[in-house]
């Protein structure tokens, strides 16, 4: 192999490391609905837990501390609980998903 050749795959092999390095992004809304449900769901079984076993040393009213009018075992407040779970979940993801998108692109970039 003459040095021109040899030149010419290592190029090839750095230019073809440099096209198939990938940033990962992540779609915002497919952020905000997995967010979402995964609060709502963890939401839902903390109040059956509190539901089926309430001699758990658990302090569930420390939901009211991160859930903004929630009082526990009202049905009014277990709708508001899930609705708020949701709010977090889509806040979450629209201050996150374009946070990280942003550096991962710009940390991925070779140097120039």
């Amino acid at each position: 192999m003459t040095e021109t050749q040899m030149d010419t795959g290592i190029h090839q092999e750095g230019r073809h490391r440099l096209t198939s390095q990938r940033v990962h992004v992540i779609p915002v809304f497919a952020l905000g609905f997995a967010s979402s449900i995964f609060l709502a769901v963890s939401f839902v079984l903390c109040v059956l837990s509190y539901v089926l076993f309430p001699a758990l040393p658990i302090t569930h009213s420390a939901l009211s501390l991160v859930l903004p009018g929630f009082e526990l075992l009202t049905v009014r407040s277990f709708f508001l609980g899930l609705i708020e779970n949701c709010g977090w979940g889509w806040y979450i993801s629209l201050i996150f998903a374009p946070l990280y998108n942003y550096f991962a692109s710009r940390f991925s970039r070779p140097p120039a």
